[in-house]
């Protein structure tokens, strides 16, 4: 910077200088703080070095703006370089004709910078003492982090919750967009109704009762940001009513216990059976609320039966409980049509939730609560207190979209598409994962495997797993008690994969976890082997094979002194292969 009418050799008047952060100290000022003054860029030969400290480099950039911009970008470009601490606590800046001069820029920008950044407590000033950086600014924490649940460097990701983002409709719902901007009034751009637009209220309700069998009444339907959302709204009214614990299904979700402590209240895990949730442990637990998933049971695959949907509501009618129906993916059954909701038989004890997260997309975080009439006025209250309510815009895109139609293709379209992804799935299991057992009805966006058992122990079966980059979530992460024993069981979610995608990434699964050549593999015709080997003088093989029209093969080979051969053909329906192989004195087998 350049100093006009003082020689750069004399010492400088007032406190003397200190080099700019990143450059070897000067000497302290008399009140010990660094000082950057214009001389302190001057070269040994009393030349003029411009902008030689890096904390000034950081304010060219912004003298280069265009006019109307450049005070703004003045304050800006000052501001960050006190926050990011390369403008320390205590730093003297040069006097604001000598730092326009060197930045080229009036005098009264400069002016106006340091008294805006003072008015903030960014800096400080005297009179007569200059301006300082001041001891209130602690630098600002840099980097933007990325929370969402997605598995970093996963090659393979087969966890389940996740539908395929690439089959959201983003032509028609860009062309619904624009339509609703074009049509929607002012004052829809307000603050909303916390129980949601009006609009949107009627089509969701047409929809559910026409699609999912539900007693529907707009007054009573609240749209919320998902059913995350729906729970902890539940959560909050039932605390305020004094209630402090909740039953949950076991296996169920993971995510129910941490919304319930967010408003309050524990989580009791209550067992299922072949109907569904049992209902005599619910009945000795105590709660007065449960959460339950009928129409596909998270993470089980199960439906609820009849007689078990009965006793349910004979329960919450005998105790005057509540149950929360998580309809997550009910729409999605590919052997049937689905079951319609059990909100449906009393509206006033079941609480109903959904959401568009795995039809159209979680980020919309659009979904829907329908409460008991004695509910309603208690979660539309909580929900103005927690965020005023959800985008106007989006809900009516959403309704227009509903209304049109759109929603309806829309879940056609994925139907196709994850029950093709489904066989694909089982499909490769049985290919690579021979014997493997998928539990659970023909629906939804997961299965359940359970693996032989020579695919265990469970924990080295998903540190393999993990170590190839393929991402896992066992049945274990969905219990209360954990791994039961060494049993491979996994959550598989298969709907945002594509089908050869599905098929590689089972085979490189196998690939990641066979334990040593020796192994068992069987297609869709079924083809099994076992094979054992000994170390030994001799050699033997015994190989039974039977093909689909009926072939056995039995081969004893030993190695020694001589060479024995048995061979039999027979006529079957399946086709099996036995190989015992013996080298040495001991033996070992395995059965598949």
């Amino acid at each position: 910077m350049t100093s006009s009418g003082t020689n750069p050799t004399d010492p400088p008047p007032g406190p003397p200088p200190a080099s700019p952060p990143g450059r070897p100290p000067g000497p302290a000022s008399r009140d010990g703080s660094a000082d950057i003054s214009a001389d302190d860029s001057a070269d040994g030969n009393g030349n003029s070095g411009g902008s030689a400290s890096a904390a000034w480099e950081l304010l060219l950039p912004a003298a280069s703006a265009p006019a109307r911009r450049r005070g703004r970008a003045l304050r800006s470009a000052l501001r960050d370089a006190v926050r990011s601490g390369r403008l320390p606590a205590g730093t003297r800046l040069p006097a604001s004709r000598e730092l326009a001069a060197d930045l080229g820029v009036s005098r009264g920008l400069v002016t106006e910078a340091y008294e805006q950044l003072t008015a903030e407590s960014y800096l400080r000033a005297g009179r007569g003492s200059g301006t300082w950086v001041s001891g209130a600014v602690r630098p600002a924490a840099r980097g933007v982090r990325d929370l969402s649940p997605r598995a970093p460097g996963a090659q393979v990701d087969f966890r389940p919750g996740t539908p395929d983002l690439a089959l959201f409709p983003r032509t028609a719902w860009a062309a619904t967009h624009r339509t609703v901007l074009g049509r929607l009034p002012h004052s829809s751009l307000g603050y909303p109704d916390p129980r949601g637009l009006p609009e949107l209220r009627v089509a969701l309700a047409s929809l559910l009762t026409r699609r999912r069998g539900v007693v529907a009444d707009p007054e009573r339907l609240v749209v919320c940001s998902g059913v995350a959302q729906a729970t902890t709204l539940l959560g909050f009214v039932l605390r305020e009513r004094g209630g402090v614990s909740v039953g949950v299904e076991d296996p169920g979700s993971p995510e129910h216990a941490s919304l319930f402590a967010s408003t309050g209240l524990t989580t009791v895990p209550l067992p299922l059976d072949d109907g569904g949730l049992a209902v005599g442990p619910l009945a000795r637990s105590g709660v007065r609320a449960v959460v339950t998933t009928p129409a596909h049971q998270f993470p089980t695959g199960i439906a609820y039966s009849s007689e078990r949907r009965g006793e349910l509501l004979d329960w919450a009618r005998r105790t005057d409980g509540v149950i929360m129906e998580d309809d997550y993916d009910g729409d999605f059954r590919y052997d049937r049509a689905p079951v319609g909701a059990l909100q449906g038989l009393d509206p006033e004890h079941v609480v109903y939730t959904g959401s568009v997260s795995k039809s159209l997309a979680p980020g919309l975080r659009l979904g829907w609560l329908i409460a008991p009439a004695s509910m309603t006025d208690d979660i539309v209250a909580r929900k103005r207190t927690m965020d005023l309510g959800n985008p106007s815009v989006d809900q009516a895109v959403l309704a227009d979209f509903v209304a049109g139609g759109g929603y309806d293709r829309q879940l056609r379209r994925c139907q196709r598409a994850y029950r093709e992804r489904r066989d694909a799935m089982t499909g490769a299991l049985d290919a690579h994962f021979p014997g493997t057992e998928v539990s659970g009805i023909a629906a939804g966006l997961h299965i359940i495997a359970r693996l032989p058992e020579r695919f265990g122990p469970q924990d080295e079966f998903l540190r393999r797993a993990s170590a190839a980059g393929i991402a896992l979530r066992p049945l274990s992460d969905c219990t209360a008690g954990g791994a039961e024993d060494g049993t491979v069981r996994l959550v598989l979610g298969y709907a945002h994969l594509a089908p050869a995608a599905i098929g590689n990434g089972v085979r490189l699964l196998a690939e990641a976890t066979r334990d040593t050549p020796d192994h068992t593999t069987e297609r869709g015709t079924g083809h099994g082997t076992d094979h054992t080997t000994e170390r030994s003088t001799g050699h033997r093989t015994d190989h039974t094979t039977e093909r689909g029209t009926g072939h056995r093969t039995d081969h004893t080979s030993e190695r020694g002194t001589g060479h024995r051969t048995d061979h039999t053909s027979e006529r079957g329906t399946g086709h099996r292969t036995e190989r015992d192989t013996d080298r040495g004195t001991s033996t070992a087998r395995s059965t598949t």
